[in-house]
């Protein structure tokens, strides 16, 4: 009997991979957005504590402090709005990765379906040929043992 090959396993090969590719991408854009995140909680962070620590004092060094932290907060909103930009940007890269990914997957899941349709076809019409083959085997000994009687 002859092997299945399927006419459109190529088509499913290079959305398998295209899907793999995709989803590569996707990790990679989420990592990047992680770190975005973290830098940015980082910073807001560090003005926290830096604002904390200038409430508590109470020393005549407090208003060199205060001056401070107001240069260094300017550079620093500046910094924060544009990792919230960059954020923002990241996000909708990664929704959009996200739906290219389920528009392959779900391709490559309709391919899949008839691939193992194509394949029960195949062999439902290779068990019937086999057994008419079978049958055939069968009336010819039937025959041949009956003509020998």
């Amino acid at each position: 009997m002859r092997r299945f090959q399927w006419r459109l396993q190529r088509v499913l090969d290079v959305k398998t991979k295209e899907e793999q590719i995709k989803r590569i991408e996707l990790v990679r854009l989420t990592e990047q957005l992680t770190a975005k995140h973290g830098e940015l909680l980082l910073r807001q962070r560090v003005l926290q504590d830096l604002l904390a620590d200038i409430r508590g004092d109470r020393s005549p060094e407090r208003l060199n402090a205060q001056e401070f932290f107001l240069r260094r907060v300017a550079v620093d909103d500046e910094q924060i709005r544009k990792l919230k930009k960059e954020i923002a940007d990241l996000e909708v890269r990664q929704k959009e990765k996200r739906v290219e990914v389920l528009a392959i997957r779900r391709f490559k899941e309709g391919l899949e379906k008839l691939r193992t349709q194509a394949e029960e076809e195949y062999i439902h019409e290779a068990e019937r040929i086999e057994q008419k083959e079978s049958d055939e085997r069968t009336a010819i000994a039937f025959v041949r043992r009956e003509e020998g009687d």
